[in-house]
């Protein structure tokens, strides 16, 4: 019943959509606003100088060009794959975030949204690994630009 919900090619394409304009918006925030975006980064303090620079740098175009590529059914379940790794990543660095009792900005959407830290963020982000998750496990070819 689950699998047969799940593997629903409407649903499947409306995870790819969420998904996708979610990163896209992110990937134009944060490219918009690199120094801002890479202020984001040093909050968490758990990376070195040097790579929160190219960091800064390269993860806003990966999101951006994952979340397009997902839109327009471009190698789906390899997008899905890079998107639920980013995910799986900033839901770990939020966990030890909270644990060490950090009051910052999330950073999602660079500075724009200036969301903080806390079980809502982890919660959205785990609801966004799911549907990551499920576009993975099943295969969504609703809508997909085909190669003939």
């Amino acid at each position: 019943m689950i699998k047969k919900i799940l593997s629903n090619q409407y649903l499947l394409l409306s995870f790819r959509i969420i998904l996708g304009l979610i990163f896209i918006y992110s990937g134009i925030i944060k490219v918009i606003n690199t120094s801002e975006f890479s202020n984001s980064i040093i909050n968490y303090r758990l990376l070195p100088e040097l790579v929160i620079n190219f960091l800064a740098i390269t993860l806003p175009w990966i999101e951006l060009t994952a979340g397009l590529l997902l839109i327009f059914g471009i190698s789906i379940k390899e997008n899905a794959l890079i998107i639920t790794s980013l995910l799986i990543v900033f839901i770990i660095a939020i966990i030890i975030s909270l644990f060490r009792g950090l009051d910052i900005d999330c950073g999602c959407f660079g500075t724009v949204s200036g969301t903080k830290l806390g079980l809502t963020k982890l919660l959205e982000n785990c609801i966004l690994l799911f549907m990551g998750i499920v576009l993975l496990v099943f295969d969504s070819i609703f809508f997909i630009l085909k190669n003939k």
